[in-house]
C-alpha cells in the first residue's frame, strides 16, 4: 500500500481530517460544475455566445489537465500537509480571479489559473485519508473525499445556480473562494505537521511514474470513463427533444444524476476495500450495461430518472482507480493521484467530442448511450490488458 506519513489515526481523529479534505472537493467541484448552470448569466454578462462560454469549460479542464501533473512534481519535495494548505489557497486566488474577472479574456485566463490546482489537491487528499486509515479501509476513506465532489454536483451546482440567479454569477466564485479558505484553516488546525517530509525528489517520481499498470489504470479512466461524460454532455436536449419532458424537468434530472454520483461514490469504495482491482472491471461492466439502456430509457418519462441516477453511479470508477493508482505507483505516489484527475477530465473532453461526431452524423441524440458504450468496452479490454500485464510482470508494493 501506499506510504504513509501518519500512522492510521482511530475514527475520532480522522473523521474532522476527511471531513475538511472533502470540504476541499466539494468547493472545487463546485467550481468545476458552476459554469453550466451559470451559462446563461456569462453569455448576458460578458455579452458572447453559450459556446464562447463553453470555452470557460474548457479553459478549466485544461488547467487540470497541465497542473495535475506539474505542481505534483514541484511540489514532491513538500511535506503532504504544507502541499495541502498552498494548493487550497491556491484555488481561493483562482476563483476571487474569477469574481473579479473585468471581462471574457480575463475570465478565460482566471479559469485556467483556478484549474491548475485541482488534481494535484485531490491527488494529495487522498493519499492523506488513505494514509490516516486501516489497510482495509483505504478504498473508504478515498471515497469519503471525493464525496465532497458527489455532493457539489448534487447541492453546489443548484445552489450556485440559484445565487447567480438571485443576485450575480460573480458571488457563486467569491463563495468558492471563501470555502476553499475555511478548508484551509480546517486543514492546519486538524491534520498534523508530518513527522518528517516525504524526500521525494521530482526526478525520482518521474521515473517511478514509467510504468505501465500506471499508465494503464490511467487509460481505463480517460477512456472507459467517458462515456459517461458522453451522456451527461447531452442531456438537457436529450430530456427536451427525445423525451418531451419541459426544461423545468433538467435541474431535477440533475438532482437525480447527483444522487447517483453520490450512490456510485460510496459503492466504489466499497467494492475496492472487498474486490481490489476486480472492481473496475465490475463497474465498467455496469456502465456498458447502463449505456446500452439509455436510448431506450430515454423514451419515457417514467425511465428516463431511473437511467440518470444510474448514469451518475458510474462514478463509483473513480474512488476504485484512485485507491488502484496508489497500489501501483511506487515512488510516484503523488504525480500518479494527481494524475487520475487528469485522466478523468480527458474523459471529460473526449466523451462529448465522440458524442458531437455520432449527433452531427444525424445518428440523433440517444446515439451517445452507443457511443458511450463503446469507450466503457474499450475500458474493459483495456483492463483485460492490465490484468494480462499484471500477470507477467507482478506489481511490486510502494515504498
Amino acid at each position: 500500500m501506499a506510504s504513509a506519513s501518519p500512522a492510521s489515526l482511530p475514527s475520532r481523529a480522522a473523521t474532522p481530517i476527511l471531513f475538511a479534505l472533502a470540504l476541499g472537493g466539494f468547493a472545487i467541484g463546485t467550481s468545476e460544475f458552476a459554469m453550466m448552470g451559470l451559462m446563461p448569466n456569462l453569455v448576458r454578462a460578458f455579452g458572447v455566445s453559450e459556446p464562447d462560454v463553453g470555452h470557460l469549460i474548457s479553459s478549466y479542464a485544461l488547467g487540470v489537465v497541465v497542473g495535475a501533473p506539474l505542481l505534483a512534481i514541484l511540489g514532491a519535495r513538500l511535506p503532504r500537509r504544507t502541499l495541502l494548505l498552498a494548493l487550497m489557497g491556491f484555488y481561493a486566488v483562482g476563483n476571487l480571479a474569477s469574481a473579479l474577472a473585468p471581462n471574457y479574456m480575463a475570465m478565460l485566463v482566471a479559469r485556467f489559473v483556478a484549474g491548475l490546482p485541482h488534481g494535484a489537491y485531490f491527488g494529495t487528499a487522498v493519499l492523506v485519508a488513505a494514509s490516516i486509515s486501516r489497510p482495509d479501509q483505504r478504498g473508504t476513506a478515498v471515497s469519503r473525499v471525493l464525496l465532497g465532489l458527489s455532493i457539489a454536483i448534487l447541492v453546489g451546482n443548484p445552489l450556485a445556480t440559484w445565487l447567480g440567479q438571485l443576485s450575480s454569477w460573480r458571488w457563486t466564485f467569491a463563495l468558492v473562494a471563501a470555502i476553499a479558505l475555511i478548508t484551509v484553516v480546517l486543514v492546519a488546525r486538524f491534520l498534523a505537521p508530518d513527522p518528517v517530509a516525504p524526500g521525494q525528489s521530482p526526478m525520482r517520481e518521474l521515473r517511478a511514474f514509467n510504468r505501465s499498470q500506471v499508465w494503464l489504470a490511467l487509460a481505463i479512466g480517460a477512456i472507459g470513463f467517458a462515456g459517461m461524460f458522453c451522456v451527461f454532455s447531452y442531456l438537457a436536449p436529450t430530456l427536451i427533444e427525445v423525451t418531451g419532458v419541459a426544461e423545468t424537468w433538467i435541474p431535477v434530472a440533475l438532482a437525480a444524476f447527483g444522487v447517483g454520483a453520490i450512490i456510485g461514490n460510496v459503492a466504489g469504495g466499497w467494492l475496492f476495500d472487498r474486490l481490489q482491482f476486480r472492481a473496475a472491471a465490475v463497474i465498467l461492466a455496469w456502465s456498458l450495461l447502463v449505456l446500452l439502456l439509455f436510448p431506450l430509457a430515454a423514451q419515457a418519462t417514467w425511465s428516463i430518472l431511473p437511467a440518470v441516477v444510474a448514469l451518475g453511479t458510474m462514478g463509483a470508477l473513480a474512488p476504485v482507480l484512485q485507491t488502484r493508482l496508489m497500489d501501483v505507483a511506487g515512488d510516484a505516489q503523488t504525480l500518479a493521484a494527481a494524475s487520475n484527475h487528469a485522466a478523468f477530465n480527458t474523459a471529460n473532453a473526449l466523451g462529448p467530442w465522440l458524442g458531437g461526431l455520432a449527433i452531427s452524423a444525424g445518428l440523433g441524440w440517444t446515439s451517445t448511450g452507443w457511443v458511450g458504450a463503446a469507450t466503457a468496452t474499450a475500458g474493459l479490454l483495456i483492463y483485460a490488458w492490465a490484468r494480462r500485464d499484471e500477470r507477467r510482470q507482478p506489481v511490486p508494493s510502494a515504498g
